[in-house]
């Protein structure tokens, strides 16, 4: 295969969705494999739907996630992307091109005519298949009328013919060209529409291979009949299935994913500084959208990982692939023609996996942003209280999967205010007996030499025996006692890494609260 140019062309209507972005990784993956270049083009020509606030988005979903593009315009910095909007007037030279060769001709009748065109149609039970009077005109007739009377621009479907698509993973489409009508490819006003923008702009990009969504399939009989009449070289063309909700054969939709922000992750969002209403309002805060996972703390890489898992594989086992392996093995012969599930749980576990091989420096980095949101981290903390945190995080081990986990393992220990869990609090301290053996412990760990994990499990162990009861009695009262909950690290490890001092003040707090002073 020779150089490849793929591209990837999103509409500003919206934040970064996971399929779209499943989509970009393949071109992108694509293009890695063979030695090529990505080019992101921002398909912004309809002013009525774009919203210029979720441009940037879209650029910074792209940049942590590390797919990259190649070239574009020089815009005050980094390359590109390219803007379909600042390419206007290539898509009228080009449409004036095709008008003055009789490949295409002016729209002659007018809105209303043409709707009673498609009510006749529609009346009739045939399909409405328009071809305009225009077509008859002579080259030179046909662009004066366009440029007089500012007419809309229609492409010359030809007739009595086959289109044929060989697509690259869905294997032979052919199309009627007489069941096809012709389309309009410019405004009035000059504007063009979609199917003819992106042909020009794929034709004038030197794009190799097209990769994209399967719902643009039905586009893709009138883009073939315009690389044709443009006397283009035509790309590659491969559709990939789209990707359904959850168990489902249901598209995967912004609009239905609210259903999957559970209690849980509603809970760590509102404890981000998000409100319920924000959180069932905002796009970027739905499990659909790249920014939903950034803005949890999930590891880019898992990411990358799962969506490219999501539809292709590397082979018949294999889950975990590194953006290298994945890149220098990345073929569309492996992607699958049937739409792929996303399951929000795999994809949890992935990050995991990745989290277990990221460096403790690299999770305190990755950790503090988060517990600044929540208010229990300042600008300069001390390295005593970073060393704090590094050992919550050990102690957290594998349980730590995003980032943003650091708020249910680390809060309960960094906050200065445990706040205490009653229905735990009820269920574990001021159970029958346990005040007393609460008491008595925290006088032995008083007298204890070190506060290290080993010293604080044998002396509890040593004081069960002694008073015989289970040491499983002393070990969720301490947890809730110095936390406030019932879940968490191990609880040596947590009355360590809170200190001697720390530890029993907040466990004789809890005495107290229990009548036990």
């Amino acid at each position: 295969m020779g150089p490849v140019r793929a591209r990837f062309a999103p509409s500003p209507t919206g934040y970064l969705h996971i399929g779209g972005v499943r989509t970009a990784l393949f071109n992108w993956l694509l293009v890695k494999r063979h030695g090529g270049q990505f080019i992101l083009r921002i398909d912004d020509t309809d002013s009525e739907r774009n919203k210029p606030e979720a441009l940037q988005p879209i650029l910074d979903g792209f940049r942590w996630l590390g797919i990259h593009w190649d070239e574009g315009p020089e815009v005050g910095g980094p390359v590109g992307p390219y803007f379909q909007s600042q390419r206007l007037e290539g898509y009228k030279e080009a449409a004036y091109r095709l008008v003055r060769e009789g490949k295409a001709y002016p729209c002659l009748l007018s809105p209303d005519e043409l709707k009673a065109e498609r009510e006749a149609a529609e009346k009739s039970k045939r399909p409405y298949i328009h071809r305009g009077p225009g077509r008859t005109l002579a080259p030179d007739e046909a662009m004066k009328r366009v440029l007089e009377n500012k007419l809309p621009v229609r492409l010359k479907v030809p007739e009595g013919k086959k289109i044929v698509l060989e697509d690259l993973i869905r294997g032979r489409v052919e199309w009627d060209a007489d069941l096809l009508g012709d389309p309009v490819i410019l405004r009035g006003d000059g504007r063009a529409l979609y199917n003819f923008a992106t042909v020009v702009d794929d034709a004038a990009m030197r794009i190799t291979h097209v990769v994209r969504a399967a719902e643009h399939l039905s586009n893709t009989a009138v883009q073939l009949v315009a690389f044709e009449a443009l006397g283009a070289a035509l790309p590659r063309f491969a559709h990939v299935p789209v990707v359904n909700e959850p168990n489902s054969k249901k598209k995967l939709s912004k609009r239905d994913m609210a259903k999957f922000v559970t209690p849980d992750i509603k809970a760590k969002l509102m404890s981000l500084g998000h409100t319920a209403e924000q959180i069932a309002a905002r796009d970027d805060l739905n499990p659909a959208t790249v920014a939903f996972y950034k803005e949890l703390g999930y590891l880019p890489e898992g990411l990358v990982n799962y969506l490219g898992r999501l539809g292709w594989s590397l082979d018949d086992h294999s889950e975990i692939i590194p953006i290298d392996q994945m890149t220098s093995n990345f073929s569309l012969e492996r992607v699958n023609d049937s739409p792929a599930s996303f399951d929000p749980d795999k994809l949890y576990w992935v990050a995991g996996e990745y989290m277990k091989s990221l460096p403790v420096e690299k999770k305190l980095e990755g950790c503090i942003p988060f517990l600044k949101r929540a208010g229990v981290w300042g600008e300069n903390e001390s390295p005593a209280r970073l060393e704090q945190l590094r050992r919550v995080i050990v102690a957290a081990g594998d349980r730590l999967k995003l980032f943003s986990d650091i708020l249910q393992y680390g809060l309960p220990i960094l906050a200065s205010q445990v706040t205490i869990d009653e229905k735990s609090f009820a269920k574990r301290v001021t159970k029958e007996g346990v005040p007393g053996h609460l008491a008595a412990f925290v006088e032995k760990m008083a007298a204890l030499p070190d506060f290290e994990t080993g010293t604080l499990e044998e002396a509890l162990k040593a004081h069960a025996t002694e008073k015989g009861f289970n040491p499983a009695l002393l070990i969720h009262a301490l947890r809730v006692s110095t936390t406030g909950i019932e879940v968490g690290a191990g609880v040596y490890d947590i009355l360590s890494i809170l200190g001697k001092d720390e530890a029993i003040q907040r466990i004789r707090v809890a005495l107290a609260k229990a009548g036990q002073a």
